[in-house]
């Protein structure tokens, strides 16, 4: 083994801050940047040293020549020796239906896997967290297509609680260790491997863990939670844990409309929501928690930043108030200049906010259990992006601005971080694209945020009234409608997460580069907005060289800086979403080329590396979506007439024979 690639993310961390490096980031992040990228090379006349993967609509996951992929752990696969595992071939004939099935799911991996964090044991070992963001009833449940379609979706429920039950087990998070022995797969006999589900018991902490806004019936006691609900992407932290954000969980709620709210309930309600009569998953009619009329407060106990420790099943799971109460996509991780802890986070819906917390308290790397609560006291900001590419980090806090103040209803920190949206409202944000994952480059600290799409930006008449705004084209968000969705690129003051202004330009405009023309530069801000199928890619201006994409989710990066995106959304050509990857600096800044394509249906999540860079983890989510148990789309990974399944899989190189790290 070499000594870069045997170390633990956590020694390794401790080295690097020893060296002073430029980028102070998370572990996993750190341990990316180390080592020579090898796999991702650059080439004399071509941006990497792969072959371009050509758009498909084909059923399977297709990788460059050279490379394979391996299906690591599938939907219902048995997380513990000797464990019941899910047959998928038995879906369509009611299998998840049988008594014991939600059980049997509590002790599998979930549905719908989304956002994942990569940690390093002894001995080349690792673990990996798995979001799984919400239920598809349609591919669980015969007639439940059928139901939807009659609209007696309640009616199913009533007569099925089951189905219920069994939907709570298959969201949250799973924890399981990784292992490599030529290819992927994971230990069932591991101590580590367990569930977090819809009903694991949590708490509250920060400003908020005592609010009387998230009080309720449910819990244990004040402070007390139960459950984490559509968790979409996360981040790692410096001393270890993970990160799991909590992003469209009003989708759980249904019934607001015959809810009586006292003030200070129906104020939280108007930025963030619920279902105003039935829920998506109709949940509220076999568990009173998610009945608004029954539980108004129980929506409030979710939208939050969840921390988790892996390692340690022990350690209580928290919901990390002082990040504020929005629809998190993100939790990005870096440490300041002067050692304090930065996280970047957004808002994933149209007209929304991007967002830093820094923490008040230092990283000790040293004593780890000193960081346990460092998330809990801090600065929360919002960012104002202005015309001229400059940029500003709006503090959010109560009593600071004349915004913030009793006089205008914020009796606390913890009034702040409920209203979140509000708050950032009044202080003047800047309204974004749905503002999804972000990635800060290793080499300088550059940061990247994608804003999937938004196709309600308009201009004079179709410009709705959002908020404190109403939101046309602007030079952060420069088409109106805005279909494709695109990149920003940040660079903070002194490249430090810690400062509280920034540049920023757009650093991609997603869409076919040969469909409504591929700018070299953009105009100004008097000659927008650009036309919806408009491109821009960095500046690079060879169509024939790039590869079309829209929707840009999850972001990642290389050792050498290279981008990653992910996508989720209508693809140009009605092509299967996939991953993508572009430089960032020298002659090939934006030429993005297609590196994977996802199977029929899916979204392409994840996007995490080995420290050595040799393998890259994905996750395949909602295979076969737009399809039901009665009539598939899809049958990946399993084929045949299994039911399609949502995995985690790890893309390496053919040449591959030897135990990563080794």
């Amino acid at each position: 083994m070499t000594s870069s690639s045997s170390e633990t993310f956590r020694s390794l961390l401790r080295r690097r801050l020893s060296r002073r490096t430029l980028l102070r980031g998370s572990a996993s992040v750190l341990a990316c940047s180390t080592l020579p990228a090898s796999v991702w090379p650059q080439t004399k006349g071509a941006p990497f040293g792969f072959a371009r993967v050509t758009a498909s609509r084909e059923d399977r996951v297709i990788v460059p020549e050279g490379y394979l992929s391996d299906v690591v752990i599938r939907w219902g696969d048995a997380l513990t020796a000797g464990g019941e595992s899910l047959d998928a071939r038995r879906v369509a004939a009611g299998g998840l239906l049988e008594r014991g099935a939600a059980a049997a799911q509590a002790r599998q991996f979930g549905f719908n896997c989304d956002g994942i964090g990569l940690f390093a044991l002894a001995d080349s070992r690792w673990l990996m967290c798995v979001n799984h963001e919400f239920p598809i009833p349609d591919l669980m449940f015969p007639g439940w297509a059928e139901a939807r379609r009659n609209r007696t979706r309640h009616e199913l429920v009533r007569a099925r609680p089951g189905t219920v039950a069994y939907m709570q087990a298959s969201v949250g998070v799973s924890v399981v260790e990784l292992e490599y022995d030529g290819a992927w797969g994971f230990r069932r006999d591991s101590r580590f491997n367990r569930r977090i589900t819809a009903t694991t018991a949590m708490q509250f902490a920060g400003p908020a863990e005592n609010h009387a806004l998230l009080a309720g019936v449910d819990a244990d006691g004040p402070g007390r939670v139960l459950g984490t609900l559509c968790n979409c992407a996360g981040g790692t932290t410096p001393w270890g844990t993970y990160l799991t954000a909590e992003e469209n969980t009003d989708d759980f709620f249904g019934n607001l409309e015959q809810a009586e709210l006292p003030s200070g309930l129906a104020r939280a309600y108007e930025r963030f929501g619920a279902r105003a009569r039935e829920s998506i998953y109709r949940w509220e009619f076999a568990d009173a928690r998610f009945d608004v009329a029954r539980t108004p407060h129980e929506p409030l106990k979710f939208g939050w930043i969840v921390e988790i420790d892996p390692h340690d099943a022990t350690q209580p799971i928290k919901k990390r108030t002082a990040l504020g109460r929005f629809k998190h996509e993100a939790a990005t991780t870096v440490l300041t200049a002067d050692g304090r802890v930065a996280v970047y986070m957004g808002d994933d819906q149209v007209f929304e906010y991007f967002y830093k917390f820094v923490t008040a308290g230092r990283f000790d790397p040293a004593r780890p259990e000193r960081n346990r609560d460092l998330l809990d006291t801090g600065t929360l900001y919002a960012a104002k992006l202005n015309e001229d590419g400059s940029g500003e980090w709006l503090p959010l806090v109560w009593n600071e601005h004349p915004e913030l103040t009793p006089a205008r209803g914020f009796h606390s920190q913890g009034d702040v971080v409920v209203y979140c949206r509000e708050a950032a409202d009044r202080v003047g944000a800047t309204p974004l694209d749905r503002p999804e994952d972000v990635a800060v480059r290793p080499v300088d600290g550059r940061v990247y945020l994608s804003c999937t799409e938004n196709t309600e930006r308009g201009e004079g008449d179709a410009a709705p009234s959002v908020g404190a705004h109403t939101p046309g084209s602007d030079a952060a968000n420069p088409r109106a409608p805005n279909p494709s969705g695109h990149i920003l690129e940040l660079i903070e003051d002194a490249g430090d997460a810690g400062a509280m202004r920034f540049r920023w330009e757009v650093f991609m405009l997603a869409g076919d580069p040969r469909a409504g023309g591929l700018l070299a530069a953009l105009p100004r801000t008097g000659d927008l907005p650009l036309a919806a199928d408009v491109t821009y890619f960095a500046g690079f201006a060879d169509p024939g060289k790039l590869s079309a994409f829209a929707n840009p989710d999850n972001l990642g990066f290389d050792g050498d800086g290279n981008l990653w995106i992910v996508t989720d959304g209508t693809q140009p050509g009605d092509n299967n979403n996939g991953c993508f990857v572009c430089p960032t600096q020298g002659e090939w800044r934006g030429a993005v080329r297609q590196f994977m394509s996802g199977p029929v249906g899916a979204e392409v999540c994840g996007c995490t590396f080995t420290p050595d860079d040799r393998t890259l983890f994905l996750t395949v989510q909602h295979p076969g979506e737009g399809g039901s148990v009665e009539e598939p789309r899809s049958h990946w990974p399993d084929g045949g007439d299994a039911a399609p399944r949502s995995s985690l899989i790890a893309i390496h190189p053919e040449d591959a024979a030897r135990k990563v790290g080794e």
